[in-house]
């Protein structure tokens, strides 16, 4: 099976292994950006592995073909090869119309997602050093700080959206707190984020980040403190203006919809699962398990071959998006064997140089937000059965639309 042809010679015509473009009329691709698709995502991600093995033809939008890894070795190999797989999209781009709507999620951006080599480096660094520095005692107490006062504005009316009311302002606030992100800035910053993970309003999007971030970074400089943005500032790689603007779209974006996410579909787990009832399985089981499961991020992790590759008996193309699979890899028949706890082989969070750095940070605000709810409101439940949930449409999230809970009607916590 294959997915592309390299170029024409000799040697690539005597490969035994024939050659089909995913680019080319009459190869079927699977639409990842569909309604089906999200609401049954596993349904589909089995039928892949069943017609095309690890390496599926596939859109992320109309007519913007990629291939998506659901092979976990397959997955493995290709994050811990950056010079065969580098994450620099611009060659791809080029040929890309400039209101594609998942341009803004992949195109090239001067920041450690979007770059190889010495430019990721350099920016990887600034960001891990900016990242390491939070202090996770105190954001223990900042998220209980935001997140008490989330729990009180619903808790005396019996009936709540976890996502619009508690899951979405607490990891809204909490990150703007670690950015050092006043609010009428990070408001912006969040409405352009969905709408990218959205993918609508394409032209737009970039304007509205960088002139709110470009706020952010002025009132930085002129009254610096203990945040992200300060350290990025301060840090003796000295990124310019443009990229630090862009160090900081990526943190919001791997800050918000994704810890949101995190957050919401381990409640769902929680509170749709008997083992999580009573004295079970911990909220840092289920986070895990939720992350082999059903990540949050189900497909990202993208990189572009140099040129075109033979990998697993299928020619890539070079140039064009190689997207990981998350929730397709961590479900891998051939190493998914139902083992969550103390299981940290999943994806989820990347691996490779492009592995996340702050892994620590999401699962102590998550576990926290979670556990701070389930503390509160130990009796809450799903207002309607889990299958009559919705699924927003997207090739990259696993995200709800919105999660209604019931519960006994409670006093307000006191706040500390």
């Amino acid at each position: 099976m294959s997915l592309t042809t390299p170029q024409h010679s000799t040697q690539a015509r005597a490969c035994p292994v024939p050659h089909v473009s995913p680019v080319e009329t009459g190869v079927t691709r699977v639409a990842l950006y569909t309604e089906e698709f999200a609401a049954d995502p596993h349904r589909a991600y089995r039928e892949m592995r069943r017609q095309y093995g690890s390496l599926v033809p596939v859109d992320l939008a109309p007519d913007v073909p990629a291939t998506l890894v659901i092979g976990y070795h397959t997955a493995v190999q290709i994050l811990n090869d950056p010079e065969h797989f580098p994450s620099d999209p611009r060659s791809w781009q080029k040929s890309v119309p400039s209101d594609c709507p998942i341009l803004p999620m992949l195109e090239w951006r001067p920041n450690a997602l979007r770059s190889a080599g010495l430019e990721h480096t350099r920016y990887r660094q600034a960001n891990t050093v900016a990242i390491d520095e939070i202090d996770l005692f105190s954001l223990h107490s900042a998220v209980e700080q935001v997140a008490v006062p989330l729990i009180n504005s619903f808790c005396e009316r019996g009936t709540a959206d976890l996502i619009s009311q508690y899951a979405f302002p607490l990891t809204f606030a909490v990150l703007n707190s670690m950015l050092g992100c006043p609010p009428d800035i990070g408001q912006q910053v969040a409405k352009a984020l969905a709408a990218m993970f959205e993918g609508v309003d394409a032209d737009k999007i970039n304007t509205t980040l960088t002139n709110a971030l470009f706020d952010l970074l002025t009132r930085k400089r002129a009254e610096p403190g203990d945040d992200i943005t300060s350290r990025l500032l301060a840090h003796q790689n000295q990124l310019d203006d443009a990229e630090l603007i862009n160090q900081l779209v990526t943190l919001y974006g791997a800050g918000i919809e994704p810890l949101q996410n995190l957050i919401v579909n381990t409640l769902l787990l929680m509170l749709t699962d008997d083992r999580f009832a009573g004295v079970g399985p911990s909220t840092r089981d289920a986070l895990n398990e939720l992350l082999f499961t059903d990540p949050p991020l189900a497909n990202f992790s993208v990189t572009y071959p140099r040129q075109p590759i033979l990998i697993d008996d299928v020619w890539l193309p070079a140039h064009q998006p190689v997207v990981i699979s998350m929730a397709g890899c961590n479900n891998d028949p051939a190493i998914h064997d139902g083992e969550y706890t103390d299981n940290n082989s999943h994806l989820a969070w990347g691996a490779g140089p492009h592995a996340c750095p702050a892994k620590s940070v999401a699962y102590l605000v998550a576990q926290n937000a979670i556990d701070q709810l389930l503390d509160a409101l130990p009796d809450i439940r799903l207002a309607c059965p889990a299958d009559q949930l919705s699924w927003r449409p997207g090739p990259f999230h696993r995200a709800l639309v919105s999660m209604p809970v019931v519960f006994p009607e409670s006093p307000p916590l006191k706040v500390f």
